[in-house]
């Protein structure tokens, strides 16, 4: 129960439900509105891969990742932070000494 507003939670499954119904559209651009019951929407454990990746991108630090996604080997954290090569340029370059000698 929510103290604030006196409702019931919704369970992960429930949750889930709304979430994938609610972004069939956005998940596919190109569909038509009438085809709405035929398209797949996104999952809340795909938006998790996101977001891990996400932070892997900005730079979060493997331990920080791990306490955020509750993984207990790097090796499980792997499979969900998968990172761009163009976000391992941009990592190399924001660290690189000599560029930060020149400017």
């Amino acid at each position: 129960m929510c103290p604030e507003t006196g409702r019931t939670r919704l369970s992960y499954h429930r949750a889930e439900e709304i979430f994938e119904e609610n972004t069939r559209l956005p998940a596919n651009p190109l569909a038509s509105p009438d085809d709405i019951e035929d398209l797949d929407g996104w999952t809340l454990h795909w938006l998790r891969h996101s977001a891990l990746t996400h932070d892997a991108e900005d730079g979060t630090s493997t331990p920080m990742l791990l306490a955020r996604s509750r993984h207990a080997s790097v090796r499980s954290l792997e499979r969900y932070a998968r990172r761009r090569v163009d976000s391992f340029a941009r990592h190399v370059a924001e660290r690189d000494p000599a560029a930060r000698r020149r400017t």
